[in-house]
């Protein structure tokens, strides 16, 4: 499947699980299930990793676009 836009890439990794960095340097990986214009992005069965390590698990997540740098396939 071609992607000729961003959200093309997006909407192809919903139901997929994703790593999602953020500015402040924060790593989640979870099953994206949503996501706007704006990049706003909820995650389900959500897991907060540090040093490539699971810090703790969350459950659903929402993830302001703003705070968001990288969202990549996992």
């Amino acid at each position: 499947m071609e992607t000729a836009r961003p959200l093309d890439a997006l909407n192809a990794a919903r139901n997929k699980r994703v790593i999602v960095e953020q500015k402040n340097g924060g790593v989640f990986v979870g099953k994206l299930k949503a996501f706007d214009i704006h990049i706003n992005a909820v995650l389900e069965d959500a897991e907060e990793m540090e040093d490539g390590k699971l810090k703790r698990k969350l459950g659903v997540v929402f993830i302001r676009g703003d705070t968001i740098t990288i969202i990549s396939p996992a």
